[in-house]
Formats: C-alpha cells, sequence, structure tokens
C-alpha cells in the first residue's frame, strides 16, 4: 500500500463539493483520515473564503492512475479548467504526498510545492501526518507548521465533519 495524501479545496458550494469528493474517494480508497476543515481568504484574487482540508489515504494504484482518477472525479463536479489558476473553484484535488515519490513524475513535482507555500495545506497536513518527514528537508510536518509564517495567511478551523 502507498501513503497518497492529497489537498482539497473549494469556494463554490464548498461543503457540498467536498462532501460529494469525500464520498467518491471513500468509494475509491476506503478508510480515509481527514484533517480538520479550515476556512482562508483566497489567495491571488479577490473571491469568496475557501474551505479546505487534507486527507491521506492507502493506494495499490498507480501515480498515473490516482491522478487520472481525480482529474475525473474533479471534472464530474463541475471544475472548469479554463479558468485562471487563481480563480473560484467547485473543487480542486492536488496530490500532495505519492509514497517515497520524488522529483516529477505524471507532470506532477511531488511533494508538491504548495506545501511551503499555503497555511491551508501545511496547517491541515501537520494535523493528520505531524511526525511524517518531507523528503526533501528530513523536517516533520509538524515542524515546518512551526517554522511557517503563521501570521502570513489567515486560517481558522470550522465547525463542519464529514464523517462516514
Amino acid at each position: 500500500m502507498t501513503l497518497l495524501i492529497v489537498s482539497l479545496g473549494s469556494n463554490v458550494d464548498a461543503s457540498c463539493n467536498i462532501g460529494n469528493a469525500i464520498e467518491s474517494l471513500r468509494e475509491k480508497f476506503g478508510n480515509l483520515t481527514l484533517s480538520s476543515v479550515y476556512e482562508s481568504e483566497s489567495i491571488g484574487f479577490s473571491g469568496d473564503n475557501f474551505l479546505n482540508l487534507v486527507i491521506s489515504a492507502g493506494t495499490d494504484m498507480t501515480l498515473t492512475e490516482v491522478d487520472n482518477y481525480l482529474k475525473e472525479l474533479e471534472n464530474s463536479l463541475g471544475r472548469d479548467r479554463d479558468q485562471p489558476k487563481f480563480s473560484d473553484r467547485t473543487i480542486d484535488i492536488d496530490i500532495l504526498v505519492f509514497g517515497a515519490e520524488r522529483g516529477e513524475d505524471c507532470g506532477l513535482i511531488l511533494p508538491r510545492r504548495e506545501i511551503f507555500e499555503n497555511a491551508f495545506v501545511l496547517k491541515p497536513l501537520a494535523e493528520i501526518h505531524p511526525d511524517l518527514k518531507n523528503p526533501d528537508t528530513g523536517t516533520s510536518y509538524f515542524e515546518l507548521w512551526e517554522k511557517f509564517d503563521q501570521a502570513s495567511q489567515k486560517l481558522w478551523v470550522v465547525n463542519l465533519k464529514f464523517e462516514d
């Protein structure tokens, strides 16, 4: 089994779209570990706040299979790929970690760079995998969160649960 860690985000009918994505992920991967849900301001454009969380699961699928599945899932939930990079999203699902995968594969650079750049990725990742070490730095995600400029990006937990 390979450890798969993904981030989910939405600012368009967010709780519904995230809930539908989680339901599909459960059907595909079975047991999931979910972080708390965090709300954050949009970054790079003026838009509604986003809801974000990080999810991990085990998989026997290849990275290519997982990537294709996640793109299909985003499409099924109304993801418009013609929009600018920084814009409203019905759903955004990004692979953060895929086992010990490092470097570029399938057009992805893993572990994903956004881990170091965005509080809405690093905080929930550190919550569910505090002791997991980033293979490029050798530093745990908890330690990376502790060193992150937490005042630079507003982030707060919202009381939203996506239970089985």
